[in-house]
């Protein structure tokens, strides 16, 4: 059997439920390896991933990515990468580290197929043509792309990829895993409508845009003679800032900040909540997205995300918003609260469109760029 090599810098749920669909999908034919250049994520402060159906090798136990010296980075990942044999494929996350730019040239001069995986987008901040040149060439060594959404597939033409090198999505989830891990069936069904609160998955950064939610939960509590809570899950460096904010607003016993956790806990949130919120100001996918649409939620997001190109629909599963519009967020907030056939109908059409960000799909994928001819 040849191998398929997946290369992430620390591995996390998302990524084993991918590389188990790819496992399985090839299940006879090929073997998967996870690859995980470091033990610890700089960014989450999730349990390590092993997986069911694949292997996963770890290079550097016990720091991040960025704690590894560059020598180091390259000379491991080009060696364990050389170690899975001639008729490896390689799939390869973190295009801009110069150690992965290298390792993927050196393993295309030895004439290996090599993939990059990544889902930005044009409109993610501003472009300036001497840094999109140099990106152009960091992707250079690259026999194809998976990418997500319709913006992220025109970015990667923009680098150079040809459509027919391009595949999607890359940004998936297990909806069984989490649909197992939340304890209770998806929306409509499960827990009362009345009983449950809204939602936010994220890093309290300034990108995640929370200031803009906290001023349309404001907003909303005073529409409502029984606002609903929000409950936040995630850490970061503007928490002590928003958590004043909240106080100031006068919303601090709507607001309940959760930390981080772990996806089992976040998957029974999902089980208990109205709809999720996405304000972002950048944001390339979010993948928080399908996993509460595995859940049947209906999302309010900002146009800025990319999971809107292929998972939402304005009025149909959620709603679209501008990411500096706090008084349409409220709106919507309110509409939901409010009109439960309206939630009812968009829980069902939020399980549909999911099926489309389904780990099976990845896996799709994957098949389409290594064996074209079966598109």
């Amino acid at each position: 059997m040849g191998k398929l090599v997946f290369v992430w810098d620390n591995f996390g749920p998302l990524h084993a439920d991918r590389c188990n669909a790819v496992a399985q999908k090839f299940e006879g034919r090929e073997q998967v390896i996870g690859l995980e250049l470091a033990g610890r994520s700089r960014v989450y402060d999730w349990l390590p991933e092993n997986g069911t159906h694949f292997r996963k090798v770890t290079l550097v136990s016990g720091c991040t990515l960025e704690e590894i010296p560059f020598a180091q980075r390259f000379g491991k990942t080009l060696s364990a990468c050389l170690s899975m044999g001639r008729g490896s494929r390689y799939f390869l996350c973190h295009y801009q580290d110069p150690a992965i730019f290298l390792v993927a040239a050196a393993l295309r001069l030895l004439g290996r197929r090599v993939y990059t995986m990544g889902c930005s987008k044009f409109d993610d901040y501003p472009r300036r043509l001497p840094r999109e040149l140099a990106k152009a060439i960091m992707y250079f060594p690259y026999n194809g792309a998976l990418s997500s959404g319709v913006r992220s597939r025109d970015y990667m033409r923009f680098m150079g990829f040809s459509p027919d090198r391009i595949a999607s999505p890359y940004n998936t989830v297990s909806l069984d895993r989490i649909r197992n891990l939340s304890g209770v069936s998806p929306a409509p069904e499960g827990n009362s409508f009345r009983d449950r609160h809204f939602t936010i998955v994220a890093r309290m950064v300034a990108k995640k845009n929370l200031s803009m939610a906290l001023k349309a939960m404001k907003l909303y509590s005073e529409q409502v003679p029984n606002p609903r809570p929000m409950h936040i899950f995630g850490t970061g460096p503007l928490e002590a800032e928003l958590r004043h904010q909240a106080r100031e607003s006068g919303i601090a016993h709507l607001v309940h900040f959760r930390g981080f956790l772990q996806t089992g806990d976040v998957s029974r949130a999902y089980g208990n909540s109205l709809a999720l919120l996405l304000p972002s100001i950048e944001e390339q996918f979010g993948n928080v997205v399908p996993e509460a649409q595995a859940m049947g939620l209906p999302v309010i997001l900002s146009d800025n995300c990319g999971s809107r190109d292929v998972l939402v629909r304005s009025g149909v599963n959620g709603f679209i918003v501008e990411s500096d519009n706090p008084v349409g967020t409220a709106f919507f907030m309110r509409l939901l609260s409010e009109d439960e056939e309206l939630w009812r109908k968009m829980c069902v059409a939020s399980q549909e469109f999911v099926e489309r960000a389904d780990t099976a799909r990845f896996a799709d994928a994957v098949e389409s760029l290594i064996f074209p001819a079966r598109r």
